[in-house]
């Protein structure tokens, strides 16, 4: 039987880097606990801000959280009054998952948004789009043809592929389907494959949508002359 492996995970270090950006022997635990409950935090209360990645950096006692969106204005709101609310309600959550293990998290935590250009070349956004259309009930084969032909427009983009799975179209029985696009070299390490998975709620229960895309080859002789 053949294995599958997550194609970010395969490829940490190669072409793909870690989320959450520290190591802390003594507060490992401790700081786990909170990423874990800030990206659950921050992936409910974002979810129509089509967010691409939460990074969590941490320095000392400082600590950076770095949404990546394609709809900054969502987050930033008039005056950049939805930013600081946004961050009040992170430092919240921390307390509330540490306690008095983090006495300065109030002026210890910084929040930055940044914005994603092309949206079309990103899996995360991708899958939510797809997942968005449909929990409006839009017919599933249309949404995927339509998303490969939006995704493959891009010239930065070599490849890619949609799958959905679950009782499509209100079906009994539940299936997968999929279309696929250009080259998917999911054996290469040096392929830069971004990979997303989401769920999608629907009345007939919960539809699981995954999404492949291929943006070329990672040799770090070209990453050095770009730098």
């Amino acid at each position: 039987m053949g294995n599958k492996a997550q194609p970010i995970g395969l490829r940490l270090g190669i072409s793909a880097t870690w989320s959450s950006r520290w190591f802390d022997p003594r507060h490992f635990r401790r700081y786990l606990k909170e990423d874990i409950a800030v990206r659950d935090f921050l992936s409910k209360r974002l979810k129509t801000a089509e967010v691409e990645s939460i990074i969590i950096e941490r320095s000392g006692k400082k600590t950076t959280v770095i949404i990546s969106t394609a709809r900054p204005g969502l987050i930033i709101g008039r005056g950049g009054g939805g930013v600081e609310e946004l961050r009040r309600h992170i430092i919240d959550t921390i307390k509330k998952t540490s306690g008095q293990d983090a006495p300065n998290i109030d002026t210890d935590l910084r929040l930055e948004v940044q914005e994603v250009r092309h949206g079309e070349s990103s899996a995360a956004i991708v899958a939510q789009q797809v997942a968005d259309q449909l929990e409006k009930r839009q017919p599933f084969r249309r949404i995927l043809k339509r998303t490969i032909e939006k995704v493959s427009s891009d010239p930065k983009v070599h490849g890619v592929k949609v799958a959905v799975a679950g009782r499509l179209g209100g079906s009994e029985m539940s299936r997968r389907e999929w279309l696929s696009s250009g080259r998917l070299p999911l054996h290469t390490l040096r392929a830069n494959i971004d990979f997303a998975q989401v769920h999608a709620y629907t009345a007939w229960g919960a539809i699981g949508v995954k999404v492949w895309i291929y943006k070329g080859e990672v040799f770090k002789e070209k990453e050095k002359k770009e730098e």
